[in-house]
């Protein structure tokens, strides 16, 4: 054995203790890499340690392997091994595009990772790999070569089915997968244009497609339902139940047992009452309060207590926690927990025994929380009340519909004006307090018994639904205090304020028009509101308002508390909805865990008898547990957005496809460099102007402004105007609407634009291809967006995956010349944005 790496092995002695033929330990091979500052192979090592025994040269194989396994060292893709702090690498999770390329967003702090075409053909959205920045271009973004896959999202694909030279192939459904599937031949054999799902065999190379086989044939794109079916499976929401809940749940009984209900708060007198809507089957919230002498209220809301059945570490609470959350299709529910839960023993039905994790709490006559306590108990709702009828009745008292509410409930006519009072106040409190209130517009569908759309109507909000929405606020935030005050590690609601970049947009955005938000770096959500109120009254009210939604974040799970932004909350936490998200559960449970436990608390009510359970029985987690469970509950809230706002967009394409040619009135609801997004006016569907189609010019995409500007003309096209347009195509398969300009603007000066040959999806494609193949290639500067429309050129006949709608692009900002979009009505972006969550 060569002496020189022997003497300089930290673990010699134990090596040879442990061998007979000893290698260079771990220690030594990483000292030794860290020495020579760049990764080695396998045969190098060798080379360099003067090892020539083939027992050793093994040895030393399957140690290296072993070290890159146990993340001591990383292999790369060339073979050799390196240590991860002497590669600067950077590990992350993959966001495709529709567009063919993708993003590296790393694990840490940091910016996000341009990935090319090139690059992606072999990566599926999701996929968690390691990079090493290579390059930076002229506009900051970052480029990176990948060095290892280290795990696989994605192992079924759902897509449309067609063949090609006698080869099955699938292409896949999936917005931010661009690349085909080859389908290998099976039992299942599919005709063509039908929906299947694909398992993967092998996954895509930079020379190889992947390969699957159907595993089930969903069928045609067409079929009632299918947008749910594809929906669910291209976003892997879990949708069957497993064999081991079926079993569990089948011990329940239909009614509460009598022996649940000792032990408990019995406050089945109380006249509790749920209010939800005229469609809603499980009721997971009952209120009541009552007005004292010196003016303060006592407000009730018990929840149902879902805590009670499900126990951490059951086959019930692993697959709760691996759906996370209900997803709320038009039409349709996929439930976190089973029905004998979610509509049965934990939905608070009217005459029935229920138990609930209750919350109550005083009120102060200024609308403040002023004192809170947490118990067990036991409520019967006395009404199953819908947000029409409170509203009708509160609202409108003397119209024939609030008269006929207040007789069919006469006896609780008192206690919802009681309730009704104290809304006032706490809505008062929140307008003192600063909480950005926005008036935005949510919509749904309307289907025919046979499941066809015929109509998409807005969603109306009354006092009925606010009533609830401030009882609920109530009970979260004397939640986030109990957590606090208990130091309990347990998931809050955190919304985080604007980033500078962000705000910078804005101001800009503003100052265009004259407005000003206060708190200039660090803003207030008073300074938001105040603005809010300050513009209510002008034309471009929805602009405005629309910028300044942009400017906020997403609102997550996590057990570090920094605040709720929007809501001006310092502490807040979900509370209120056990049966349908898993945070909520897992905060019952650290209530549950207070309550039955021998800690001195006065915000907790406990009964005689009630035994003390064990922490690890009620609530077995630490705050790293936590951390791991926030990350997983906000991803499994993205994951049902994206599926229920691909399925909205199949049902409105289903419905538009009926209405090609006709024109309609709406506005301006994005701008980007390809064209605009409109916004059509009653029925809430969006779709894009291609910039072909609009006046003939150059125009600058001015991203800041959110506007298309003609170099020539100076014709203008901004956020917010009023458009004609006509539909033109519907793409069923890239759930994609085309509009043209029906009542084209005049243009301040005559002229004709070149023509210019419009591209096919697949054109485009390859050409980003070609482009990252090319040599030393580095992204263009700005260019200039020309339309073709003036020249006379052909209207576009298809456009790319690349557009769908977003409150918020943040695709990179290099405005090239726009090839023409298969399809229509999507914007690009790097991450999908919706409506933050505020609450």
């Amino acid at each position: 054995m060569p002496e020189w790496w022997r003497d300089a092995d930290p673990n010699a002695k134990q090596e040879k203790q442990s061998y007979d033929n000893p290698v260079p330990s771990r220690a030594l091979i990483m000292n030794y890499l860290d020495e020579r500052g760049a990764p080695a192979t396998h045969e190098v090592l060798c080379r360099e340690f003067e090892l020539d025994d083939d027992d050793q040269i093994e040895a030393l194989r399957r140690r290296l392997i072993a070290m890159a396994r146990d993340g001591q060292l990383i292999q790369t893709r060339k073979g050799a091994f390196g240590l991860l702090n002497k590669m600067d690498l950077i590990t992350g999770k993959v966001q495709g595009h529709r567009d063919g390329f993708g993003f590296v967003l790393p694990d840490g702090e940091g910016d996000d990772l341009f990935l090319t075409s090139r690059q992606m053909s072999e990566l599926y959205d999701g996929d968690r790999i390691v990079v090493r920045q290579t390059d930076v271009d002229n506009r900051g973004r970052r480029y990176c070569a990948v060095v290892e896959i280290l795990e696989r999202s994605v192992t079924q694909v759902v897509g449309k089915y067609f063949e090609r030279d006698g080869t099955g192939f699938v292409e896949p459904d999936h917005r931010r997968m661009t690349s085909e599937i080859m389908i290998k031949p099976g039992p299942l054999l599919p005709l063509r244009g039908q929906y299947v799902v694909v398992e993967i065999i092998e996954y895509p190379t930079r020379r190889a497609l992947a390969t699957g086989i159907v595993k089930e044939i969903l069928g045609d794109k067409m079929a009632p339902g299918m947008e749910v079916e594809i929906a669910v499976r291209s976003h892997n929401i879990p949708h069957t139940w497993p064999e081991a809940v079926e079993e569990q749940v089948s011990t329940f009984s239909p009614n509460v047992p009598s022996r649940d209900k000792k032990n408990r708060v019995d406050l089945r007198q109380m006249p509790f009452v749920t209010i939800d809507g005229e469609d809603a089957r499980d009721f997971d919230d009952a209120v009541y309060c009552e007005q004292k002498r010196s003016g303060s209220w006592r407000l009730f809301v018990a929840i149902a207590d879902v805590s009670h059945y499900v126990k951490p570490k059951t086959a019930l609470d692993n697959e709760a926690q691996n759906r996370g959350t209900s997803v709320y299709f038009p039409g349709h529910v996929i439930p976190m927990l089973p029905e004998v839960l979610s509509n049965g023993l934990c939905s608070l039905n009217p005459k029935v025994d229920r138990l609930a994790m209750v919350c109550e709490m005083t009120i102060s006559a200024r609308g403040k929380l002023s004192g809170y306590q947490f118990y067990e108990g036991l409520i019967q709702s006395h009404a199953r009340l819908t947000y029409t009828e409170v509203g009708a009745l509160l609202e409108h008292p003397e119209s024939p519909e609030g008269q006929q509410v207040a007789k069919i409930y006469a006896k609780l006519v008192p206690h919802l004006n009681t309730l009704y009072t104290l809304y006032k106040v706490l809505h008062a409190g929140r307008v003192e307090r600063g909480a950005i209130d926005f008036d935005t517009v949510e919509t749904k569908i309307v289907f025919s018994d046979e499941r066809k759309i015929e109509k998409i109507v807005p969603t109306e909000r009354n006092d009925a639904h606010r009533l609830i929405e401030e009882c609920m606020l109530c009970g979260n935030v004397a939640t986030a205090k109990f957590l606090e005050k208990h130091a309990l590690p347990a998931l809050y609601r955190i919304h985080e304020g604007p980033s500078s970049e962000k705000l910078e947009n804005l101001y800009s955005f503003l100052g265009e028009l004259g407005l000003f938000l206060p708190g200039r770096s660090q803003p207030e959500p008073s300074d938001y509101q105040q603005l809010l109120e300050r513009i209510k009254d002008r034309p471009d009210f929805l602009i405005i308002q629309t910028m300044l939604l942009r400017s906020l974040s997403q609102a997550v799970y996590s057990p570090d508390n920094i605040g709720h932004f929007g809501l001006a909350y310092p502490a807040y936490a979900h509370f209120t909805s056990p049966i349908r998200r898993y945070p909520d559960l897992l905060v019952h449970r650290a209530i549950r865990y207070v309550i039955r436990s021998e800690m001195p608390s006065r915000h907790v009510k406990r009964v005689e008898g009630a035994s003390v359970l064990k922490k690890k029985a009620i609530f077995p987690y630490e705050t790293a547990d936590m951390l791991a469970l926030g990350e997983h509950c906000s991803m499994t809230e993205r994951r049902a957005d994206d599926a229920t706002r691909d399925a909205m967009d199949s049902l409105k394409c289903q419905y538009m496809q009926g209405h090609i040619g006709e024109v309609y009135d709406g506005l301006v609801a994005t701008v980007t460099g390809f064209g605009l997004f409109v916004e059509l006016n009653d029925i809430y569907v969006t779709g894009l102007v291609h910039i072909s189609n609009l006046p003939g010019d150059y125009y600058h995409f001015e991203s800041s402004q959110q506007r298309l500007v003609g170099e020539r003309t100076a014709m203008m096209f901004r956020l917010g105007d009023e458009l004609r347009v006509r539909v033109v195509r519907v793409d069923l398969d890239e759930k994609t609407i085309d509009f043209e300009l029906a009542d084209a603007p005049k243009s301040r000066r005559k002229g004709r634009a070149p023509v210019r040959k419009q591209e096919t999806a697949k054109d485009r494609r390859r050409r980003a291809r070609a482009e990252d193949e090319r040599p030393g290639k580095k992204p263009s500067r700005k260019k200039k967006v020309k339309s073709s429309k003036a020249g006379g050129g052909k209207k576009a006949k298809g456009r790319s995956k690349a557009a769908k709608k977003t409150t918020g692009s943040s695709a990179p900002k290099a405005v090239k010349k726009p090839a023409a979009k298969k399809g229509g009505g999507k914007a690009p972006s790097r991450t999908p944005r919706k409506r933050p969550v505020t609450r």
